[in-house]
């Protein structure tokens, strides 16, 4: 009898070569075991051993199919890079969420679906995904229209057709002084100039706003006024009723950025509510859902969307139609607003360790949110901690990713705390402060 073990290292060899790929079913036990020579119950403890190495899973009714690898470890804020524990990018997973996701995805293994699923999406989508996209957005006292929603690859996508669509190359980009760093690189490549904003613990002033517009024309503004990246603050309804005039009063039109919104369901309505006619409001479902299939979608005043889907064509940042039935579908179906409601409980227990494991510290956060900013002790820079940090293993975000023009860099770092799982969060964040606490001459790892 032919040892199960050395059956299961031929499948494991044919799995790693790419011969069978992840999501591939295997036979039937019984098929298996003709085709191997082997007994039934020699081929059950086969399927048993792969299934403990963690490459094949088996599902009640269906079969047995190869595993997906494990994620890699670690990316870095811009692309994927080396480090055990990433406190950098922030795309939260939580439990249970993968099996949601799975199950809406069954609706479109149908022909029929799938058919339709795989034509090419238009910028305005289709009735349905504005319909669900409108019903995800509405807040009391404010429903966009579904006829003014137009749909990206992603958010980023979004953001950068809306900036295509509102400031020319060589124009001018009001921005908060800190701001979202792939904002800036989108920018860059755009050839707009960004002009830093001066806020307040309320969010952007409209005064410094007005005065920017008046020492030379600015062509748009981007800021975010719930959850701002990296600072955690929301910008109150008085205020954005404020922002809302210096926008009608300047003629300027704004880009809003509201990928982290659904985190504070007490927040004031969009920006966009304030001022339908001037606001372009950004969102996507990467953080609400997964990044690997996400959709980025925008509510546009009418008089800019032909400009808008005009960028997005031209840019080549419409959607695929099969993230945008995927999507509609778990909209629509309550796995979107099951899985944001799993995450708000996430991201709150995530914030009470970093508010225990960081106190003492100048830490500054939403208790909402997933990512804290952390002034660092006096005798830190900021890129001094951020490279001790990644002698350590665990990747932070200095301060100057998020600093626009020449101004001095605070010495602080962003804290991402959504990738790692809760336990490795605590440890990581246990040696930050550690390190944090001593002088940078004594930061080796042996140290601590």
């Amino acid at each position: 009898m032919r040892d199960f073990r050395r059956v299961a290292d031929t499948v494991a060899a044919e799995i790693a070569a790419g011969r069978l790929r992840p999501g591939d079913r295997l036979p039937t036990q019984r098929a298996f075991a003709r085709r191997h020579g082997i007994a039934d119950s020699t081929a059950g403890r086969v399927y048993g051993e792969l299934t403990r190495r963690g490459l094949v899973v088996g599902e009640v009714g269906r079969g047995t199919f190869v595993r997906a690898a494990p994620p890699a470890a670690g990316p870095a804020l811009a692309e994927p890079a080396p480090a055990r524990v990433d406190l950098e990018l922030n795309y939260p997973v939580v439990e249970g969420q993968t099996e949601l996701l799975a199950a809406g995805l069954a609706r479109l293994a149908r022909p029929d679906v799938l058919t339709a699923a795989l034509r090419p999406a238009a910028a305005a989508g289709t009735p349905a995904a504005r319909a669900a996209v409108a019903a995800l957005l509405a807040v009391p006292g404010w429903a966009p229209d579904p006829e003014t929603i137009r749909f990206a690859g992603n958010g980023r996508q979004v953001i950068a057709a809306a900036l295509a669509a509102l400031v020319p190359a060589g124009g001018r980009l009001g921005v908060e002084a800190l701001t979202y760093p792939v904002l800036k690189a989108v920018a860059g490549r755009l050839g707009i100039g960004l002009v830093p904003l001066a806020c307040d613990a309320e969010g952007l002033r409209p005064d410094a706003l007005l005065a920017a517009h008046r020492a030379a024309p600015l062509a748009a503004v981007y800021l975010q006024p719930t959850l701002h990246n990296p600072l955690g603050v929301t910008m109150p309804s008085a205020r954005r009723a404020e922002l809302a005039a210096a926008l009608r009063e300047s003629g300027l039109a704004a880009v809003e950025d509201a990928v982290w919104s659904f985190l504070r369901q007490d927040a004031p309505p969009p920006l966009a509510a304030y001022a339908p006619e001037r606001v372009v409001l950004a969102d996507s479902l990467s953080k609400r859902l997964a990044p690997g299939l996400t959709l980025g979608f925008a509510v546009a005043p009418p008089r800019l969307a032909d400009r808008l889907t005009a960028a997005l064509r031209s840019g080549a940042w419409t959607t695929s139609g099969y993230a945008l039935e995927a999507a509609t579908g778990w909209l629509t179906d309550g796995t979107a607003a099951t899985v944001a409601a799993a995450k708000r409980a996430d991201a709150a227990e995530r914030q009470r360790i970093a508010a225990e494991v960081l106190s003492g510290f100048a830490l500054r956060a939403d208790p909402r949110a997933y990512f804290c900013w952390w002034r660092l002790p006096g005798r830190w820079r900021a890129d001094t901690f951020v490279a001790a940090a990644a002698r350590h293993g665990i990747a932070v975000t200095p301060a100057a990713s998020f600093v626009v023009g020449p101004h001095r860099t605070t010495d602080a770092v962003r804290v991402g705390l959504a990738s790692p799982p809760p336990d490795v969060l605590r440890r990581a964040l246990t040696t930050l402060a550690a390190l944090a606490a001593g002088a940078p001459e004594d930061a080796s790892p042996d140290a601590l």
